[in-house]
């Protein structure tokens, strides 16, 4: 049973809520003093949101309408209210934690949950960057929430209310599909799990109608983002020639899971896995929301790759059958561990651009890419060229949010088959485009190769472009009809 000093059940709430806020509070002091550039993934999420869409090329919609929402009230694009919507996305998710815990094993295990998640690394992580598993994170645990309500009689309102939160979990990130896997499983091993049929019905029909919009998007063009997800998984479309034991993928995805979720509490979930027919309930249904996400993403892992992120979606359930039965000794080491990296994370954040040791700045990679964007804009209106093209979709990202109010139009190079990325899909050069344009590659003339005089090298010394030389050259606008 949950055991430890916390606040009884009168105050759980308060205490909960006190610290939450106190820790989201100061990740958003922290936010303000931030020195990072948007990154690659966020300045295309800003996209999304000046294109309001009902989906995207890798993505669902949700993160660009919430980004449009957050940019909207505060009337700036600044990276602060790009990203703000982190931080108080993950602290609703603690308290909705909080929630299950205490209808489930009361108000101590209701404060460690809620408490154990904020103060997760992948939560610190994500509360300095914006990204889909964040904005993801409230709705999917506002469906894990309902549903256990649905399991312990709840009525049709319940029901309606779950459907509605996994579609908008899935509208934020299709992983939330997981939960449409977990739930049979669960119910084939436990007894508790099993809902009302009509009660199940009643959420599959809802998640089906929230999620419809975007599944018609996707019919309208091309599937393209199943088609992405296809190509992250990479070995599926040719499984004779690309699947294969990748033993090193396998135990470097594993060893991340230490990292994201904490090493102490990673370890915790693999214990409780192996003693799962010893726990209660509803502790074994959030093993099952849990354990088989890992074992599905290991599996992807094993045959190709896969990033460390990929497996987030089971920490939520992951916190709930860890947290509230750690031993005092072991609740106190993760705390340790996790809150300094909690603590370190958003400070390493204020202080990117410090140099570490060997002369490098802490956070490299996230800086430098507004100084290149500049650079080239810079170019562009020196020698008079109102449209800049880029066959590189980091390049694009940046352009697209440092040129927004540049008054320059940013086009990628026409795709040959099916676009690569999201600037391919929507901002190709179009056929009647006339003059000359200034081209951005990375140290190469276009591939069409009609006429192109070279005009610069940008070679950064430092930031995410340190060691790359980018080529600027002015090319006909009509390079790639030529070509195609």
């Amino acid at each position: 049973m949950p055991s430890g000093a916390a606040p009884e059940r009168a105050g759980w709430l308060i205490a909960t809520l006190a610290a939450v806020i106190a820790i989201t509070s100061a990740r958003v002091a922290l936010l303000w003093f931030n020195r990072m550039d948007l990154f690659v993934d966020e300045a295309q999420y800003w996209l999304w949101g000046q294109e309001l869409a009902l989906g995207y090329y890798s993505k669902p919609p949700m993160i660009g309408w919430v980004i449009r929402a957050a940019t909207e009230l505060a009337g700036s694009d600044a990276p602060f209210w790009v990203r703000l919507p982190a931080p108080l996305f993950h602290g609703v998710t603690a308290l909705v934690l909080g929630w299950i815990a205490h209808g489930l094993w009361g108000a101590r295990a209701a404060f460690w949950v809620a408490l154990g998640y904020v103060t997760l690394p992948m939560v610190a992580v994500g509360s300095i960057l914006v990204s889909t598993d964040t904005v993801m994170f409230p709705f999917l645990a506002l469906a894990l929430g309902g549903w256990i309500k649905v399991l312990r009689g709840g009525g049709r309102g319940w029901a309606i209310g779950t459907g509605l939160a996994l579609g908008l979990a899935f509208l934020s990130k299709y992983a939330a599909v997981y939960y449409l896997l977990c739930a049979p499983l669960a119910a084939l091993l436990i007894r508790a799990a099993r809902p009302r049929l009509r009660a199940a019905l009643t959420v599959v029909g809802v998640f089906a109608l929230t999620i419809s919009p975007n599944v018609v998007w996707n019919l309208l063009n091309g599937l393209t983002t199943l088609q992405h997800t296809l190509d992250n998984a990479d070995w599926v479309r040719d499984p004779g020639s690309r699947a294969g034991l990748n033993l090193g993928g396998l135990a470097e995805f594993l060893a991340s899971q230490f990292a994201v979720f904490g090493p102490v509490l990673f370890g915790a979930l693999l214990w409780r896995a192996l003693r799962g027919a010893r726990a209660c309930d509803m502790a074994r249904v959030m093993l099952v929301f849990s354990l088989p996400i890992v074992l599905i993403v290991s599996g992807q892992a094993l045959l190709s790759g896969a990033y460390a992120n990929w497996a987030a979606a089971a920490y939520l359930a992951g916190a709930l059958a860890v947290l509230p039965w750690l031993r005092p000794g072991w609740r106190a080491a993760s705390f340790a561990v996790n809150g300094a990296a909690s603590l370190a994370l958003p400070v390493l954040g204020v202080f990117a651009e410090q140099a570490a040791p060997g002369g490098r700045p802490l956070l490299e990679r996230y800086l430098g890419l507004d100084e290149m964007s500049g650079q080239i804009i810079a170019l562009a209106r020196e020698t008079g060229h109102a449209v800049v093209v880029a066959d590189d979709r980091d390049i694009l990202a940046d352009l697209f949010y440092t040129g927004r109010e540049s008054g320059l139009a940013f086009l990628a190079v026409p795709p040959v088959g099916r676009a690569p990325h999201h600037y391919a899909l929507n901002y190709p050069v179009p056929e009647g485009l006339e003059g000359t344009v200034l081209y951005v590659g990375r140290n190469r003339a276009p591939a069409c190769d009609a006429g192109a005089v070279p005009l610069a090298v940008i070679a950064p010394e430092s930031g995410a472009y340190r060691g790359t030389q980018v080529g600027v050259f002015e090319v006909p606008a009509d390079c790639w009809r030529v070509k195609r």
